[in-house]
């Protein structure tokens, strides 16, 4: 079931209802692991109930601790509450902790070290400086002393010894973005160091890289929404929750765009977390020119060009998954030559360097009129391309489904890939123009 509520007119029990559900879906939790809080502006704290189900919790079992100790709701609150209320204490930027057992996080807890972030292009900024918090007895105050005092000197995302983590935001969809992000740098460097070394991005080029700004097109005068066009927002808004439920694309990255008439399209907007993006968010790009009062993707002008030299090309879907970028971060050859499917859908998946985005130069779209469907693009993204939407999403889902079998088989052995010969009658076979 996709979320498509505003976040901004839910009530706390409900936003904490979803955001638990989006985790416990995602794998990120168990059970009984985790739990989440926010406080409110009059200092009450809302939090999830200690051992309710997490994978049916529903806003009635949500608890609220009222400022002066008082409890409302059907259960106890979290066992690890004393910890959110020690940090919401020491900080009053930090309105809403989320705390849990994500495999990658917790084996990083377990060897005692911190994942780096600059692993991928964004998360240094959504993420921050991460803290380390030793162990202490779970529920326990020197827990939330422990905890609190990471918080308190200034880290918003902290590893916990031999436990998890925990984070906090401004809001629950901001901290929500700060584990994602996290977890999934976490994922990125296991698998990479499956398959080789992974490869870190220098502060400057992260800098560089968010400093960049592309010009927007400037803004039309006049927009329509006709029923094809209102189509297509709906097809883009599907298919980015269906990514973001598969674990193909996270909040703080992902870019869809979809070709409307001849060279206009459609496309995502900057800014925007994809889990809860709304039709209404998606961005019109006509002659040229985008729609009034809304700022379309960074990678608007790539994907532009790709449209315009590509005629083919009906649909793009530039995004980030932990196998694929697996790959990405090592520069280890993504051989899709693994079952006959890979590579009829993707042929070769051609690597270029990080922060081509920058450069005014058609490697991008040349690859594509060449035959490649997809590049990979180092420490930053998986550019799929394809007719219709679903056919690029297939793409991807085959794309990810490959990596995850490559990194998967590397422990047991090394790839046999199918025979030259075999690709060639797969060409004749099912490549005929």
């Amino acid at each position: 079931m996709n979320d498509i509520l505003d976040p901004q007119l839910m009530h706390i029990r409900d936003l904490i209802t979803m955001v638990i559900s989006r985790i416990f879906r995602r794998g990120m939790t168990t059970t009984s692991g985790g739990n989440i809080s926010v406080i409110d502006e009059n200092g009450d704290i809302w939090v999830t109930p200690s051992a309710v189900d997490k994978g049916s919790l529903r806003p009635s079992d949500i608890v609220c601790v009222r400022h002066d100790g008082t409890i409302t709701g059907r259960h106890k609150p979290s066992s690890e509450f004393p910890f959110h209320k020690a940090i919401y204490e020491m900080r009053s930027d930090i309105r809403a902790i989320i705390h849990a057992h994500p495999p990658a996080l917790v084996s990083f807890s377990i060897v005692h070290d911190i994942p780096n972030t600059n692993v991928i292009s964004q998360a240094k900024y959504i993420c921050g400086p991460i803290g380390y918090a030793t162990y202490e007895l779970p529920g326990s105050q020197l827990l939330g002393e422990r905890i609190g005092a990471e918080f308190q000197k200034g880290y918003k995302a902290i590893i916990m010894e031999n436990h998890g983590t925990v984070l906090g935001g401004y809001d629950l969809l901001d901290a929500f973005q700060r584990f994602e992000t996290l977890e999934f740098c976490a994922r990125t460097i296991l698998y990479g160091n499956t398959i080789g070394t992974p490869q870190y991005l220098t502060d400057k080029q992260i800098d560089d890289y968010e400093a960049y700004m592309s010009e927007y097109p400037p803004e039309m005068k006049e927009v329509s929404y006709p029923p094809d066009e209102r189509e297509k927002r709906t097809e883009i808004c599907n298919i980015v929750h269906r990514a973001c439920d598969q674990g193909l694309m996270i909040s703080t990255y992902g870019t869809v765009s979809v070709r409307w008439r001849n060279n206009d399209f459609l496309i995502t907007p900057t800014n925007v977390p994809r889990w809860d993006l709304q039709i209404g968010d998606i961005v019109q790009i006509r002659d040229g020119m985008r729609e009034p009062a809304k700022i379309p993707s960074r990678a608007t002008w790539l994907h532009q060009e790709i449209y315009r030299h590509n005629p083919g090309i009906n649909s793009i879907i530039l995004t980030q998954s932990p196998y694929l970028m697996a790959f990405g971060v090592t520069g280890t050859l993504l051989d899709v030559r693994t079952i006959p499917e890979s590579w009829i859908f993707l042929q070769d998946i051609p690597a270029l360097p990080f922060g081509i985005h920058k450069q005014d130069s058609r490697d991008i779209p040349g690859l594509l009129a060449g035959g490649s469907p997809a590049v990979l693009i180092q420490n930053d993204a998986i550019l799929v391309t394809g007719d219709k939407l679903l056919q690029t999403f297939d793409r991807l889902e085959v794309a990810e489904f490959s990596a995850k079998s490559l990194v998967m088989a590397r422990p047991i052995g090394v790839l046999i890939p199918i025979k030259e010969d075999q690709v060639e009658e797969l060409r004749r076979v099912f490549l005929k123009k």
